[in-house]
């Protein structure tokens, strides 16, 4: 198949898995009757995160060979079958879609842990940052957003109120790099790792000449200060507990480490608690 006859496949591919994907089932709320089935481009723009003319001249086959990330964005918003993602990348770009490693659930054991720390903030995570699960504290001091769909790497490079609110951000940010890097060596076949620490080699200076040094640092504990909007500066040790069960997750925990941390975190937690009907725990005399 040529290129031209590639694009006009790709076009009616694209076309006709929009066609058939109603709002509701795409997750977007319902507009009532419309002239066309299915999303519009501009829906399916959003959902994949790529611009409308981008998405139109990729239908139209005017946008040369996308890469694979963006294709699977488009079958993630398309809700292609594995089947369906190979048969995109395939006539998009000519080669077979990386292998999916998707993340493995959280066992019972650890979910149960992280619940059971209700004074002490803390999350699960996996071997390539991404965020499993959180506990009640760790939303009262990083917020309701902070959880499943973050990965903490990206947040430590790449977010600007990440950024701002770690004070000892050099010392986080090549502990970061170092764990990636060890971390590479034990899963070189993962393509989602490898696609992570390529985004930061190019988004962040600091991270490819860190990367670039080769140097290997240990972020299963530490001491660190962290920048609060209304209680100013906390302070925190941090500890990481690996899961015996072979999956590659761990348990990061947050402890106070001074009287006035664990009096804002209490504070924080409590305020939580009360703006959301639940019961609080207060830390008891000891």
């Amino acid at each position: 198949m040529d290129k031209a006859d590639s694009g006009v496949e790709l076009g009616s591919f694209l076309r006709a898995m929009r066609e058939r994907l109603t709002p509701e089932a795409a997750g977007l709320p319902g507009s009532g009757k419309r002239r066309t089935p299915g999303l519009r481009r501009q829906e399916v723009a959003e959902l994949a995160a790529v611009s409308i003319d981008w998405y139109i001249r990729l239908e139209q086959g005017r946008v040369g060979t996308p890469g694979a990330a963006v294709l699977d964005a488009i079958a993630l918003a398309l809700l292609l079958s594995d089947s369906e993602r190979a048969h995109l990348h395939l006539i998009a770009r000519g080669a077979q879609p990386p292998s999916r490693n998707a993340p493995a659930p959280l066992s019972p054991t650890m979910q149960a842990i992280l619940d059971g720390m209700p004074l002490l903030p803390a999350y699960a995570m996996d071997f390539r940052y991404d965020v499993l699960a959180r506990n009640a504290a760790a939303a009262a001091l990083f917020g309701e957003d902070f959880g499943p769909g973050l990965n903490t790497a990206r947040l430590i490079f790449l977010d600007p109120a990440t950024l701002a609110g770690q004070l000892d951000w050099p010392q986080v940010a090549r502990e970061t790099v170092g764990n990636l890097r060890r971390t590479l060596a034990r899963h070189p076949d993962d393509t989602r790792l490898r696609t992570l620490i390529d985004e930061l080699r190019t988004a962040s200076p600091e991270f490819a000449a860190w990367w670039n040094d080769h140097d290997i640092h240990d972020r299963q504990h530490g001491r660190k200060r962290i920048s609060h909007p209304r209680h100013g500066v906390l302070t925190v040790h941090y500890d990481t507990f690996i899961s015996p069960d072979g999956s590659d997750h761990c348990l990061f925990v947050l402890t106070p480490a001074d009287p006035t941390t664990e009096t804002a975190l209490a504070t924080l937690i409590t305020a939580r608690a009360q703006r959301l009907g639940t019961r609080s725990l207060r830390p008891t005399a000891t």
